[in-house]
C-alpha cells in the first residue's frame, strides 16, 4: 500500500493490464473524485510486481478518463459503442463530470429516422430434405439522411451506389453497409439512441413463376422483404 507522501510526479499505471504513464497533477486534477483520493493517499493502493501502481478496471476505457483528468472534457471517436461501459468507470471513479458529459452528448444528438432494409430468404440443405440452416441476407441497406448514416454506422457504412458523396445535407435510399448481420446494425442503432419505431415485410414468393438459372426453387420460394423504421427524438 502507498500513501500520499510517496507518490512521484510522474506515475506509472497499470489499469487492468493496460500500462499509462501520467503526472500526479492530471490524477489528482479532479478533487471530488476516487482518483484524486487515492493519490493523495486517502485511499490505498496497491502496486503489481514491476512496483507499478495497480489498478483493477477497464484498462482500454482508461484513455478516455485521463482525456478527461487532462482537459476537462472529452471527444468520444465516431461511433464510439462503448458510452455504457464508460459511464460505468466514470461513475465509479466518481467522476461526475464526465458521467454529465456523457449522458448531455446523448442529448444532444440530433432527432432523425433511419429506415434499414432487407431482401432474405432460408438457405437449405441439399435438395430442400433438411431442415432450414440460416438465415441468407443478400444484403442491408440504409435509407435516411446523409450525414445521420455516416454517424451511426461509421465505416460499416457502404457508399459506393450513392451518387452525390460530397452533399450531406440531404437525404439517400442508396447506402448499404458492408456486412450482413442484421443484429449488428440494430446494436449500433440503439447505441446511438435510436429506438424501433414500427416494421413490415412482404409474405414469402410462391414460386409460381419459372425461375431463372442457376436460381434454388427452394430458396426462392422463401424470398421476402423486410424494413424496420428506427427514429430518435
Amino acid at each position: 500500500m502507498s500513501n500520499g507522501a510517496d507518490f512521484p510526479s510522474v506515475i506509472e499505471l497499470n489499469v487492468g493490464g493496460v500500462l499509462y504513464t501520467t503526472t500526479l497533477k492530471t490524477l489528482t486534477s479532479q478533487p471530488d473524485s476516487q482518483l484524486h483520493a487515492i493519490f493523495t493517499g486517502r485511499e490505498p493502493i496497491t502496486k503489481d510486481i514491476k512496483n507499478r501502481y495497480f489498478l483493477d478496471r477497464d484498462g482500454v476505457l482508461f484513455r478516455y478518463i485521463l482525456d478527461f483528468l487532462r482537459d476537462g472534457n472529452v471527444v468520444l471517436p465516431e461511433c464510439f459503442r462503448e458510452r455504457e461501459r464508460l459511464k460505468r468507470e466514470a461513475e465509479k471513479y466518481l467522476l461526475h463530470g464526465l458521467v454529465e458529459s456523457i449522458f448531455s452528448e446523448s442529448r444532444n444528438k440530433p432527432a432523425g429516422v433511419i429506415t434499414i432494409g432487407y431482401r432474405g430468404s432460408f438457405q437449405f440443405g441439399k435438395d430442400g430434405l433438411a431442415d432450414v440452416k440460416f438465415r441468407k441476407l443478400s444484403r442491408i441497406l440504409v435509407c435516411g439522411k446523409v450525414d445521420l448514416c455516416r454517424s451511426v454506422f461509421g465505416e460499416t457504412l457502404n457508399e459506393s451506389r450513392d451518387p452525390d458523396h460530397g452533399q450531406t445535407e440531404r437525404y439517400t435510399s442508396r447506402f448499404f453497409l458492408k456486412h450482413s448481420f442484421l443484429e449488428q446494425a440494430f446494436d449500433m442503432l440503439i447505441e446511438q439512441g435510436f429506438k424501433l419505431a414500427g416494421s413490415c415485410g412482404s409474405g414469402t414468393a410462391g414460386g409460381a413463376a419459372e425461375l431463372k438459372p442457376g436460381v434454388d426453387a427452394e430458396e426462392n420460394r422463401w424470398n421476402h422483404y423486410n424494413e424496420f423504421v428506427f427514429v430518435r427524438e
